[in-house]
C-alpha cells in the first residue's frame, strides 16, 4: 500500500509532535517517582542526579503510616466520602435525565436551562450560605454533610450528561416493552440502564475523581483532623522546618493512583460514554 508522500510527511510531524508534548507532560511526574523511590539524600541535589541510584519504598510506608498526619487514613477518609457521592447523585441524575429525554411536561425547557446554568455557578459562591447550612442541620465537620453537598453539587452536570446520553438510546425497544404491558419504572431499570452502561460509568468516573480531588469543600466543611481527606493531609506533610521531598512525593503518588485505576479499570467504558457530552439529539 502506497502512502502519498504529503501524507506521510503530515503523519511524521503530528506523531512527533504528540510525542514530544507527551515527554514533556511525563517529565514532572518522573521527577515525583524518583524523589518517592529514593532516600533524601539521593535528590536533595536534584533527582536527575543518578549516582548513587537506590530504590526503597521506605517512603511510602513512612507516608502511609506518617505519625501526624497518616495518608493511610486520608485514603480511607477520601473514599468514605467519595464513594457515596458518586453513587447518590448518580442515581437521582440518572432518573431526573431520563425524564427529560423522553417525557413532555410543563417548564421543561425552562427547567433544563436552569439546570446547565446550575453547571456554571462556582463554588465560592455558595459556600457561606452552605456552611450555616449544615451548621444549622448539625452536619459541620461530619462526613455525611460533605457528601450531601458533593452529591447536590454534581446532579446538575450529571443529569446535562445523562440527558444526552440517553437522547441517543433508540426508543423502539422500549416502545416494544410498553406495548407488552411494563412499567416506565421497569422499562427504565430494565432495559433502558443496561443499554446506556458505558454513560453511566463515564460519568461515575469524572464525579469520583473530581470528589476524590476536591480540596475547597473538605477545608471548609471538615475541620476535625482526624477526618481529614487525603487531599487536605497533602500539604501538611511539609512540615515547618524541614520539608522530606520523599514522603511528600510518596503521598502524592499513592493519592493520585486511586483514580488513575479507576480510570484503567474502566477506560473502554469511559470513552465511549464521553460522546453524550457533544452529542444531542
Amino acid at each position: 500500500m502506497n502512502i502519498p508522500k504529503y501524507k506521510l510527511k503530515e503523519f511524521i510531524i503530528s506523531n512527533s509532535i504528540a510525542w514530544i508534548l507527551g515527554v514533556i507532560w511525563l517529565i514532572p511526574f518522573v521527577g515525583v517517582l524518583m524523589a518517592s523511590i529514593r532516600p533524601y539524600r539521593e535528590i536533595v541535589g536534584g533527582w536527575w542526579h543518578f549516582s548513587p541510584f537506590t530504590i526503597t519504598l521506605k517512603n511510602f510506608v513512612g507516608a502511609f503510616n506518617h505519625p501526624m498526619f497518616p495518608i493511610g487514613e486520608g485514603l480511607r477518609n477520601s473514599l468514605i466520602i467519595a464513594i457515596p457521592s458518586t453513587i447518590t447523585p448518580l442515581l437521582v441524575a440518572a432518573l431526573a435525565a431520563y425524564a427529560f429525554a423522553r417525557y413532555s411536561f410543563p417548564v421543561k425547557h425552562y427547567l433544563f436551562a436552569f439546570i446547565v446554568f446550575l453547571m456554571a455557578l462556582p463554588q465560592q459562591m455558595t459556600i457561606v450560605p452552605l456552611y450555616f447550612l449544615l451548621r444549622n442541620f448539625h452536619l459541620l465537620n461530619k462526613f455525611q454533610g460533605l457528601i450531601l453537598v458533593h452529591s447536590a453539587w454534581g446532579l446538575a452536570w450529571i443529569i446535562f450528561f445523562m440527558r444526552n446520553y440517553f437522547s441517543m438510546l433508540p426508543t423502539d425497544v422500549e416502545e416494544a416493552a410498553r406495548i407488552d404491558g411494563a412499567s416506565d419504572f421497569k422499562i427504565f431499570y430494565k432495559i433502558v440502564l443496561p443499554m446506556a452502561l458505558p454513560g453511566l460509568i463515564s460519568a461515575a468516573i469524572l464525579q469520583f475523581t473530581w470528589v476524590w480531588s476536591d480540596f475547597f469543600l473538605a477545608l471548609v466543611f471538615l475541620q476535625n483532623p482526624e477526618k481529614y481527606v487525603a487531599t487536605q493531609r497533602l500539604p501538611l506533610l511539609r512540615g515547618q522546618y524541614f520539608v522530606d521531598w520523599g514522603i511528600l512525593t510518596a503521598a502524592s503518588i499513592m493519592v493520585m493512583l486511586v483514580p488513575l485505576l479507576v480510570y484503567t479499570l474502566f477506560q473502554k467504558y469511559y470513552i465511549s460514554g464521553m460522546i453524550g457530552w457533544s452529542t444531542e439529539k
